[in-house]
């Protein structure tokens, strides 16, 4: 007997395959990415198997209504949040801008998890599989640079004079 996720850690989410047809349902977002399908729960109560490579795009929505694709596909101004301002070209020459962590380990998956530029939108964020980027663009890095303070001097070290008298 299979063990169910806890009913908490499922999301709703709508899954646009690659001909713009789309499901709704819930998944658990941690097994998203990690194996090449991935099991939907529907809106009907069955279980679906989905293969990665057929999907254009995971959208993570508020609630399940028709306009779940962003209205805006970029931002207006640079944006607020931590991270990488990416560009994405889909395989139909379709542009989107996000945010994604600014961690390589992220870009190692079958995908990558993007912040959508409109906040209030429908959508709160995305997974596009690899098989559905043509390219992607950094441009710009968005936050505060986290630097280490310098280590102090050794005890008994000097400083160095900058003028000698």
């Amino acid at each position: 007997m299979k063990k169910q996720a806890p009913s908490a850690t499922l999301k709703k989410v709508v899954v646009q395959f690659a001909d713009r047809t789309s499901v709704n349902g819930y998944l658990n977002p941690a097994k998203l990415g990690k194996s090449e399908v991935f099991e939907l729960l529907t809106q009907d109560g069955e279980h679906q198997e989905i293969a990665i490579k057929d999907v254009r795009g995971v959208y993570f929505v508020r609630e399940f209504t028709s306009n779940f694709s962003p209205e805006r596909k970029a931002f207006l101004s640079r944006p607020k949040m931590d991270g990488l301002w990416i560009r994405v070209r889909f395989r139909d020459n379709d542009l989107l801008e996000g945010v994604v962590p600014n961690d390589l380990l992220v870009f190692l998956d079958s995908g990558v998890q993007i912040t959508p530029p409109d906040p209030n939108g429908e959508t709160q964020r995305m997974f596009i599989p690899r098989a559905a980027i043509t390219e992607m663009r950094v441009l710009g890095v968005v936050g505060i640079a986290r630097r280490r303070a310098a280590a102090p001097p050794a005890a008994g070290e000097e400083q160095p004079l900058l003028f000698k008298k």
